[in-house]
């Protein structure tokens, strides 16, 4: 898929290949701040490819330069949820942010929620992360009838 418009650079989504790894885990761990390699070399054995009903995408520039990317999957039947997508990652360079990737990025994974039948998009996000929290509400994303609870286990 092809992005472009009169304010902002082109830019290509498509499936996370095992060669793009190493960008997506530099630019996770430029925002997060933690190297996390066998986290990513785990994520992409689940989610690279084109299994059914997950999605791992990127937004690349003209030069193959990665811009940023999501991931997500549908579940169904958790705590009696008819199956939806679930977008559990996405990150966009700061340096390219306002751009329209994220937006891009989250189009793109809800087309191919919508494309395998799944009406409703679910994430999680911290309430800490402000930024986060503004994107997905600008993408029309709101609080959901479903509440999250942890507990710490002893170590």
């Amino acid at each position: 898929m092809n992005v472009s418009s009169s304010d902002a650079p082109s830019f290509t989504i498509r499936t996370v290949t095992a060669d793009d790894m190493s960008a997506v885990a530099s630019l996770d761990e430029r925002i997060s701040g933690i190297a996390k390699p066998d986290y990513w070399q785990d994520v992409f054995e689940r989610y690279g490819g084109r299994r059914k009903g997950r999605f791992f995408l990127m937004a690349e520039d003209g030069k193959g330069k990665l811009l940023g990317y999501i991931m997500g999957e549908v579940r169904a039947w958790e705590f009696d949820s008819p199956p939806c997508g679930w977008v559990f990652g996405i990150n966009v360079d700061p340096d390219g942010r306002l751009a329209g990737v994220g937006t891009a990025l989250y189009q793109a994974i809800c087309d191919g929620f919508r494309k395998v039948g799944v009406h409703m998009v679910r994430t999680t996000v911290s309430r800490k992360n402000e930024l986060v929290m503004s994107f997905f509400r600008s993408q029309g994303m709101m609080a959901s009838p479903f509440i999250q609870l942890e507990m710490e286990l002893d170590a």
